[in-house]
């Protein structure tokens, strides 16, 4: 578990945005309101790759959201590249065989391996109909269980399922990074399990990845600087 005060530590800016051009603008408009970014895939197959090892580099913190999952000498190879970059979190889906397989190819970097669990935009109905028994909580239970045992660095989940998992003992080594964090009045978009920043740090999550609420306000800035000041109200 994360014990930085500095609550930019705690927020990962999403950049899922459609073109280069718009996450460098983003990322001059935020200045120094956010240090740690996280780039998936709509920009991620274009020129987020690059554009997050430029800002690795400049001393921000990357995040790449690319859920990797195949054979194992794919998802190792992949891993080794992203560690080439420079960034310092990769997300890979928490079947056994390809956390394994990502945690042999981050060997002797700093990379951060995260499982991502049940995704926050599904529910128990979502769950059985892609074949899965048990419902989301024992399924993401389940899965983080896996990941601390193979070595894995941190969990991805919804911040309703923070305190579950360190109840179930998932030690505090363990980060816990949570999608689906949207402040009060915001829209929820396509997410189902959703919490507040606030509500989400007194939960127990180490880290919150804010998207839409930031990318897509009128004045960026002033809005992640409004969850921080809502997240260290909460640390205290």
């Amino acid at each position: 578990m994360t014990s930085n005060l500095d609550p930019r530590q705690k927020l990962f800016v999403a950049l899922d945005l459609s073109s280069l051009s718009e996450a460098e603008r983003l990322v001059a408009l935020l200045g120094d309101s956010a240090t740690h970014y996280k780039i998936g895939y709509r920009l991620g197959y274009s020129d987020g790759i690059a554009f997050g090892r430029e800002l690795a580099a400049s001393g921000k913190t990357i995040f790449f959201d690319l859920k990797l999952h195949d054979i194992d000498n794919t998802v190792r190879e992949g891993v080794e590249s992203i560690v080439r970059t420079g960034a310092h979190y990769l997300t890979v889906h928490a079947y056994p065989q390809t956390m394994k397989a990502a945690v042999a190819g981050r060997e002797g970097s700093g990379l951060k391996i995260l499982a991502v669990t049940i995704l926050t935009s599904w529910n128990d109905v979502d769950c059985a109909e892609a074949g899965y028994q048990g419902n989301v909580t024992t399924l993401v239970q389940n899965k983080a269980r896996q990941a601390v045992a193979i070595g894995i660095d941190g969990i991805v989940c919804s911040a309703q399922e923070t305190g579950m998992l360190r109840a179930a003992g998932i030690p505090d080594r363990i980060e816990l990074v949570t999608p689906g964090i949207r402040p009060k009045g915001a829209e929820i978009g396509d997410q189902k399990r959703i919490v507040t920043p606030s509500a989400a740090i007194a939960g127990g999550a180490d880290r919150l990845v804010v998207g839409r609420p930031i990318t897509g306000a009128r004045d960026p800035a002033a809005a992640a600087d409004a969850i921080l000041a809502e997240i260290a109200t909460t640390l205290g």
